[in-house]
């Protein structure tokens, strides 16, 4: 990426948003352009700004933090979200990239998680914090993982980097030149190989093999 990292703070707790201004500052690549306390000035900051990565939090009066992903990739399906949330449980990671988020962490993690993971994201990936994923039912390693998805086949593995990335089953359909159908099921083979059923745990194993599509 050319020049600085463009970022959107989002957080109800003015302080919060102060602490993570002053740590990004210390990051040479990461420029914070703007802040918003609420869902409905997230989602308009972010069409007058286009910033490169907005950081959101989850909890906010309002719409919230799940609704304004929503609206937001809704409107942009490039959209890059990274959650910062207090919450560290996997059902609000699931619904977080779900709902089009591409990063979850936590906010009790190491200050350069938040840093690393901008510019993860800024660089097209996923980024999920390693610990969140302990206590999902996923036990294969990453050979496991790795042999699996080399035995997919080409289009299963278009299908499955699309989905690591958040896209609905119709927008895979759309890109691919696919019926919504072909998709689903293509879907639900690839979820039963690699013994998953959300798109939280395909983007983690995606992250572990550092497989993305741009």
């Amino acid at each position: 990426m050319k020049g600085k990292i463009k970022v959107i703070l989002v957080d109800d707790h003015a302080v919060v948003r102060a602490g993570f201004r002053m740590l990004l500052s210390t990051a040479a690549d990461i420029d914070v352009i703007a802040e918003a306390e609420r869902g409905e000035a997230a989602c308009q900051l972010y069409l007058e700004q286009q910033p490169d990565v907005m950081v959101l939090d989850l909890s906010m009066p309002g719409i919230g933090g799940l609704e304004s992903i929503r609206r937001i990739c809704n409107r942009d399906s490039n959209a890059r979200i990274l959650v910062f949330s207090v919450h560290d449980e996997m059902v609000y990671v699931d619904r977080a990239m779900n709902a089009g988020a591409k990063g979850y962490i936590t906010k009790n993690s190491a200050p350069g998680i938040l840093v690393e993971a901008i510019q993860k994201i800024a660089a097209g990936e996923i980024y999920i914090e390693q610990g969140l994923m302990k206590n999902t039912p996923m036990q294969n390693n990453e050979a496991d993982y790795k042999t699996i998805v080399d035995s997919l086949s080409a289009r299963e593995f278009d299908v499955f980097l699309l989905l690591a990335k958040g896209l609905t089953a119709h927008k895979i359909a759309d890109e691919l030149c696919l019926g919504y159908k072909t998709v689903a099921n293509y879907g639900t083979q690839i979820r039963n190989k690699l013994n998953v059923s959300s798109v939280a745990e395909l983007a983690h194993i995606a992250m572990v093999l550092g497989v993305r599509k741009n």
